[in-house]
């Protein structure tokens, strides 16, 4: 019988300083970069979300640059360097231990027949060509890190000054040349606290439909990043204000206008709750996040007013659902159980105090339970506020320790057939009983508990 463990870890985020050291270390590397190739006669700036993030007071974590200098020329300058899209003129030049840099030539770009890639890409001279091509318009934006003087060809420091998210050109066109771009526009709207500009906003809502046209991964992707570097909330109410919420996750949709009962969601409906849940997060893992973005995924199919509104099973009913929402995202299988797991247990905390002893600690033995313990105080937090649960749930992991909710096994099974038992279903049955009678404090020793998984085998051979 397979053993549950517990695993309650500290996640371990790099550090502040250690952000700082890297982007301190790809900084110096593009500069490098580019002193290196004006000295080969060749125009080198930074570009795109550096410049952009430099700009707005925030420490970049990755650096770009954009030059006119040929691939061949660049892979030439810095031994070492991978052609990472040759056809596209993107170099990697890579100095190890994380530390490295794009390096692209000016480029134009032709149809998008697959609504990802460019057909054909034309090696440009001017800026100003290579920035027009480009997603939005502070995106667009270039910087001499020598003088620190901006090439700003297309509004993007005053879209900043504006805190607008704008398309370079006509929308529609951007977002058909890639449509992945509508949720880009999103995630940079909701991390940077922008709003989206007007006639960018319209075009997303007419093209939320060719969404679908993009791979599973690259939407996954996207969604991630959303959920999760920061302002959830606010990348969550974009999704459903650009349409995209109904054409990605209806199953979210689908909780706005699901009433729960007042004496517990005082909030309001399912989608105020998960809101709520979504502004109080803070740096989560990308488990997390869509344990709390799906833990109620199944009230809507579950939704019925008895003697009050109820949503019995639904957990369960919400844990199928939201396996079958992250398969077709191609989320890894980990991660799918991982995530499956938070929705199917989080209304288990509600009978903590009712469990029996053994049953409480297989609880909190399941794998990765500070989660558990997250998603079940953001849940409190954005519903009733009663933390009665959490903090006992915080008192039994005091008072237990590792040692108590996971001891070592007494017996298995090859004792079992030394005592010349034949293996079969029945020793799944007898080792459980051991294992919920140490839990318990029933038995200690060996002897005890060769004598309890007798007494069981032989009770079922009877």
């Amino acid at each position: 019988m397979a053993r549950s463990r517990l695993i309650l870890r500290t996640v371990a985020f790099p550090t502040a300083g250690m952000k700082a050291q890297l982007s301190a270390a790809r900084e110096a590397l593009a500069r490098e970069i580019i002193v290196l190739l004006r000295g080969c006669g060749h125009q080198a700036y930074l570009v795109g979300g550096c410049v952009r993030d430099r700009l707005l007071g925030i420490q970049p974590k990755d650096f770009d640059v954009s030059t006119d200098a040929t691939p061949d020329r660049i892979a030439e300058y810095f031994a070492g360097s991978e052609l990472v899209g040759a056809h596209f003129g993107v170099v990697l030049v890579n100095r190890g231990a994380g530390v490295h840099v794009e390096v692209a030539t000016f480029r134009t770009e032709e149809t998008y027949s697959d609504g990802r890639r460019p057909d054909r890409v034309h090696f440009e001279t001017d800026p100003r060509q290579d920035a027009s091509r480009r997603d939005f318009t502070i995106n667009g934006l270039m910087e001499d890190p020598i003088t620190g003087d901006i090439l700003d060809f297309l509004g993007g420091r005053q879209d900043l000054k504006s805190r607008l998210i704008r398309a370079i050109g006509q929308p529609e066109e951007r977002f058909r040349e890639d449509h992945l771009r509508m949720l880009r526009a999103v995630r940079f709207a909701a991390r940077l606290e922008f709003e989206i500009e007007r006639e960018t906003l319209q075009a997303i809502r007419r093209e939320a439909a060719s969404i679908h046209k993009i791979s599973a991964e690259r939407i996954r992707d996207e969604l991630i990043r959303i959920v999760t570097e920061g302002h959830a909330r606010r990348g969550l109410e974009l999704l459903d204000e650009t349409n995209l919420l109904t054409e990605l996750l209806p199953q979210v949709k689908a909780f706005q206008g699901c009433e729960q009962p007042p004496q517990f969601h005082p909030e309001g409906d399912v989608w105020q709750h998960v809101l709520l849940m979504l502004e109080a997060m803070q740096r989560p893992s990308v488990a997390l996040a869509f344990g709390v973005l799906l833990h109620d995924v199944g009230k809507p199919a579950t939704f019925q007013i008895t003697d009050r509104i109820r949503f019995d099973g639904h957990a369960e009913a919400g844990a199928k659902i939201a396996h079958d929402m992250l398969s077709e995202l191609r989320f890894p299988t980990h991660d799918i159980e991982h995530i499956t797991s938070l929705v199917a247990n989080h209304m288990r905390f509600k009978d903590v105090r009712q469990m029996r002893v053994s049953t409480l600690k297989r609880f909190l033995c399941l794998p990765q339970f500070e989660e558990h313990l997250e998603l079940h105080r953001l849940d409190t937090l954005a519903s009733n506020g009663y933390k009665d649960a959490y903090e006992y749930v915080r008192q039994k992991l005091a008072e237990f320790g590792e040692e108590a909710l996971r001891p070592e096994r007494l017996i298995t099974g090859r004792d079992l057939i030394e005592l010349g038992y034949k293996p079969g279903p029945d020793f799944g049955a007898a080792l459980e009983a051991v294992e919920t009678a140490q839990l318990e404090g029933e038995i200690e020793t060996r002897e005890q508990a060769l004598s309890l998984a007798r007494s069981v085998l032989d009770e079922r051979a009877a």
